[in-house]
């Protein structure tokens, strides 16, 4: 599985358009890591589009591209209002790229 994060807008929307998206493959993970990314994933995958209010100026949004076997998923969500399936994902795919 690939899972690609790009992250747009914020104070730093000038940066951050610059910067690639940031990806990674499970196939390079430990087993334990590739498995939880698994789980975290799944949770993340089925969640409904999420209301944005209009409001929140300077917020990020963030978009998580999931490949797997043939299949792809966007899931795109931000500041103003993302489900805790996808902020535990989004979380856990920050931890991962600081390392």
């Amino acid at each position: 599985m690939k899972v690609t994060l790009a992250t747009r807008g914020g104070l730093a929307a000038a940066v951050n358009l610059r910067l690639p998206p940031r990806a990674l493959d499970t196939d390079t993970l430990p087993a334990n890591a590739a498995a939880e990314l698994d789980q975290l994933v799944a949770a993340a995958v089925p969640t409904p589009e999420v209301d944005q209010p209009s409001g929140a100026r300077d917020a990020m949004s963030y978009t998580i591209t999931v490949e797997d076997g043939g299949r792809s998923a966007v899931l795109k969500q931000s500041d103003a209002g993302m489900t805790r399936e996808f902020a535990a994902l989004l979380t856990w795919l920050q931890r991962h790229f600081e390392q």
